[in-house]
């Protein structure tokens, strides 16, 4: 069943089309994921959904008795309220209902001064309510709020905090609370990962995960998309194109789309070519004749539905190199402790950094990430314990508020000030490499946006050619193409990386280590953050296998193997079955190649039975060739 359908929206502001012909349909019980550049139209098509922003034209519908809730990005709840006071006051009906029910108790209390009839007329009222009571989770609601709140990284002691007195991030995350526990048909979320950590965000995708309603989610985290999302809807350049499956299934499909349809444009483009080559021919003829088949065929190519090219944004490009190798000990920390008055943040951690080392720093909000940063960078002094840093070492740093911009400054003084040994044409060189081009490199630090500030920054750690790279949370305000540009070039650079993020699909491209910060210690893992998670579920699985094993008898031990060894056999013949798809898959494409030569040859076509035998062949292929690709989604 389709809970909402969107059908040619359009919506501009000013002389500026925002979205352009928006079509598509969300089935109910599926999970959506919406992507697109900063700007592209994301949150102003949820705008449009939630009914606070109306089309310019196109029509919304929804399902039957459909209920919405929306979380704007960024959203900042305002009340007056406790935190447990505003999400109570969502169960109003409920504890209304329970009040009721309390009184009805007492006056059943005194059934002695009551007739028959009236006890029982009270009776039956009684049991209806009740039973309605127990089906609204009228005895579970409590602990439910209690479940989510702490899932959001909320302590009980913080419970009744007044809202007012809330930081951003926490008064964002009560707001998802509120959302979440209005438990609509349809969930629109703008970003709802930003201030969560890592174990909130692991929370928020196991409870989404379980969600019985639909769900459309704004996001950059492609961690997040991957884990829960069947389709991926993306706006780009005003339209949209819809792709069957979660992040990682979208870009494979929209390789091969761009692939296949930039051969598609081209075969067209030379076949346009060559009939009005043809055309022409026919009109220098100048006979009334050839006038006519000039005329014909002109006719005929006009029919026909021209493949758009395929659109290309401009591109952003990191190169990150280094003026010099460091040695191979590059950050020694030893038993270093930080405590701010009572509060201990962590205690006799140690750890060592060598050379082309990738280490990420991962823990809850709070834990102490960001001032080991800046012990480690001497801005301030930790209370006990040592920093060393090896020979050789310079360090480039990107800070995670973006405090090291003079808001004063315009983008071009800005880089000015810290390279002053470049020329003017350099310096527009790295910034039209990061999107800064024409009279954009004039406008003031001030009134940039947050990816634009982040890719100022990092230009600046470009141009540097630091050997060690400290980097926290370089990807917070980029956009899905710079994130990705940005792993590409850290995967290439040559120096040494320590890192803190959330993003954990940065984390698995880039991290060949995971320092854990948690209860004041720390604990290392190999590998990268799905290396780390598979590590912890091995572990617990390990304890409860230990446990539940010591309670089967021989026989069931011996059916559990049994059934181990056949998902083994299994996987074994699905990584065989993919081998092999992808030897028939390059192989049918080089058929297709050729045929596509045979297709370019103008003689082909002096042979009709020949050219619709090539033809025939080219679409079986082509159809065939289609199959194989989702085969080999499916598989991969």
């Amino acid at each position: 069943m389709i809970i909402l359908a969107c059908d040619q929206v359009t919506k501009s502001f000013g002389v500026d089309i925002i979205l352009n012909q928006i079509t598509f349909s969300v089935k109910a019980g599926r999970c959506m994921g919406i992507i697109g550049g900063n700007g592209a139209g994301k949150s102003t098509l949820f705008k449009i959904i939630a009914g606070l922003l109306d089309a310019d034209s196109g029509e919304i519908y929804k399902a039957k008795d459909t209920s919405l809730s929306y979380l704007p990005q960024n959203t900042v709840l305002e009340s007056d309220k406790t935190i447990w006071d505003e999400l109570i006051h969502l169960f109003m009906p409920l504890l209304e209902l329970e009040e009721t029910l309390r009184k009805m108790e007492q006056q059943m209390a005194h059934y002695d001064s009551m007739d028959k009839e009236e006890y029982a007329r009270l009776l039956d009222e009684y049991s209806k309510l009740q039973e309605s009571f127990e089906e609204q989770d009228g005895y579970s609601y409590k602990s439910y709020i209690k479940g989510v709140l702490t899932g959001l990284g909320f302590s009980p002691e913080e419970f009744h905090m007044p809202i007012e007195h809330l930081s951003g991030g926490q008064k964002t995350r009560v707001a998802l609370a509120k959302v979440l526990l209005e438990k609509p048909n349809l969930l629109l979320l703008d970003e709802p990962t930003n201030h969560l950590d890592l174990d909130a965000m692991q929370w928020l995708e196991d409870y989404l995960t379980s969600y019985p309603g639909t769900i459309m989610i704004i996001s950059h985290d492609r961690y997040f998309l991957d884990a829960l999302c069947d389709n991926i809807l993306e706006i780009e350049n005003t339209r949209c194109r819809l792709y069957n499956g979660n992040y990682t299934s979208y870009q494979q499909q929209k390789s091969l789309w761009i692939a296949q349809h930039e051969k598609e444009y081209e075969v067209q483009q030379k076949e346009i070519a060559r009939q009005e080559r043809i055309i022409e021919r026919y009109r220098s003829f100048n006979r009334e004749k050839s006038i006519r088949a000039a005329q014909s065929r002109q006719k005929m190519l006009d029919k026909i539905e021209r493949v758009d090219k395929v659109y290309q944004a401009d591109e952003i490009h990191f190169s990150f190199q280094i003026n010099r190798q460091s040695g191979q000990d590059v950050l020694m920390v030893d038993s270093l402790s930080k405590a701010f008055g009572s509060n201990l943040l962590f205690k006799d951690i140690s750890f060592n950094l060598r050379l082309g080392d990738r280490v990420a720093i991962i823990g809850p909000n709070g834990c102490g990430k960001s001032t080991l940063f800046k012990i480690i960078l001497d801005k301030i002094a930790p209370t006990a314990g040592s920093v060393k840093i090896g020979a050789g070492v310079e360090i480039g740093y990107y800070d995670q508020e973006l405090t090291s911009l003079n808001p004063k400054n315009t983008i071009i003084d800005e880089l000015w000030d810290s390279f002053p040994h470049m020329t003017e044409t350099q310096i527009r060189n790295a910034l039209a490499a990061r999107l800064f081009k024409g009279d954009d490199v004039y406008k003031p630090v001030s009134s940039l946006s947050g990816g634009e500030k982040g890719h100022l920054v990092l230009t600046k750690l470009v141009l540097a050619n630091n050997n060690f790279l400290m980097l926290d949370e370089p990807t917070n305000h980029l956009d899905t193409e710079s994130r990705e540009e940005l792993e590409r070039a850290l995967s290439e650079y040559p120096g040494t990386i320590l890192m803190v993020s959330h993003d954990r699909y940065f984390l698995n491209k880039i991290a060949n280590r995971i320092i854990l910060l948690e209860s004041g210690g720390i604990t290392e893992y190999l590998g990268n953050y799905q290396d780390y998670i598979n590590k912890r579920k091995a572990l617990e699985a390990l304890a409860n296998e230990n446990q539940e094993t010591s309670h089967l008898t021989r026989t069931a031990l011996k059916e559990q193997r049994r059934r181990q060894r056949l998902e083994r056999e299994n996987e074994k013949k699905q990584k065989e079955r993919l081998k092999a798809l992808e030897q028939e898959i390059h192989d049918l494409e080089e058929k297709i190649k050729l045929l596509e030569l045979k297709m370019a040859d103008p003689t082909l076509y002096e042979n009709t039975d020949k050219m619709l035998d090539v033809q025939q062949e080219y679409d079986n292929n082509k159809n065939r060739l289609e199959g194989l690709y989702l085969e080999w989604m499916d598989l991969a």
